[in-house]
């Protein structure tokens, strides 16, 4: 691929993505936004969220070494974290940095 292909490629991307961010305020401008947007708005963060868990958990093995070990504690840490100082970024970037350490260092 050339350079210029690259360049066109990411252009395409970037437009195609405002576009999507876009398209909400564009189709709901002036008017009342539907009670199942709204329901929408609301339930989806936890689903999605959901979702990633289950995506990033499904391959431990609890046969072989480490048994999910590192997964599970960082996955614990997390919950902790957000009980204590309710703040996501903090959970998420506490949880990434230990399960990195228990992966890297310990096993």
């Amino acid at each position: 691929m050339t350079d210029l292909h690259s360049a066109a490629m990411v252009g395409v991307m970037a437009l195609v993505t405002a576009f999507l961010r876009f398209l909400p305020f564009g189709l709901f401008r002036g008017r009342k936004i539907p009670k199942f947007i709204t329901y929408l708005s609301t339930v989806l963060p936890f689903a999605i969220m959901g979702m990633l868990v289950v995506y990033c958990l499904r391959h431990i093995s609890f046969a072989s070494m480490p048994f999910g070990i590192p997964e599970l504690a960082a996955c614990a840490l997390v919950v902790a974290v957000h009980i204590r100082k309710r703040n996501t970024l903090l959970s998420i970037i506490s949880g990434t940095v230990f399960y990195m350490v228990l992966v890297q260092m310990v096993f």
